[in-house]
């Protein structure tokens, strides 16, 4: 069974460079051409991959991503609780260029790098990553050959260190996101998780989004 991962396109809190976390914010103007997009590249996939199912993250800017996928391909859009993002507590909704002054201790400690450390009203990257994980893995038991799951950058990436290891070359390779110590994934890139295993057969692709 295929995964095709898709983080949502970008948000018009992605555009303004603020935290997001658990804020329920709509997609940019950019945000639904790129969604557009992915509507695209589903309708073009192949002969021989039928998406069986449509997953999504509860949160508006996923949400409306997967709508678009749904709709071109005349599918109906599941939602899954745990796929939402990172609950970013007391960072949330605040400007990144803004954190260190207004929380200075707090950024300190999440930029340290400690798993176990929960931002203040907030969640830890371990539970994240084994929040993220278990999704993944529970979606993966579906009967379905080809599945379609559209989440955020924090939760697909945390879940993809938990199942594969962050020495895995194609998440070695990839840039960090600033703050997060996790890969970065591009807003409406695809990744491809193969189950059983599972295995990793490509990484934050953005290329249908250059098509015409």
């Amino acid at each position: 069974m295929r995964q095709y991962l898709v983080r949502h396109g970008e948000s018009v809190y992605n555009a303004e460079a603020r935290v997001q976390g658990r804020a329920d914010v709509s997609l940019s103007d950019l945000g639904r051409r790129q969604a557009a997009a992915l509507a695209t590249w589903a309708r073009s996939l192949p002969a021989d991959v039928t998406i069986d199912e449509i997953w999504s993250s509860p949160l508006a800017r996923a949400h409306e991503t997967a709508t678009a996928i749904a709709r071109a391909l005349g599918l109906p859009l599941r939602i899954e609780d745990e796929l939402a993002e990172l609950h970013a507590g007391i960072f949330q909704g605040r400007l990144w260029a803004d954190l260190e002054a207004a929380f200075p201790e707090e950024v300190a400690r999440w930029r340290s790098g400690d798993a176990d450390y929960a931002i203040p009203g907030g969640e830890s990257r371990a539970g994240l990553a084994a929040r993220g994980r278990a999704a993944l893995e529970r979606l993966a038991e579906r009967p379905a050959r080809h599945m379609i799951v559209v989440a955020h950058g924090g939760v697909l990436t945390a879940a993809l260190g938990s199942l594969l290891g962050r020495s895995h070359p194609l998440l070695a390779r990839a840039a960090e996101r600033p703050f997060t110590k996790l890969p970065a994934l591009a807003n409406a890139s695809l990744t491809f998780l193969d189950w059983p295993g599972p295995e990793l057969s490509a990484f934050n692709e953005t290329e249908h989004l250059a098509a015409p």
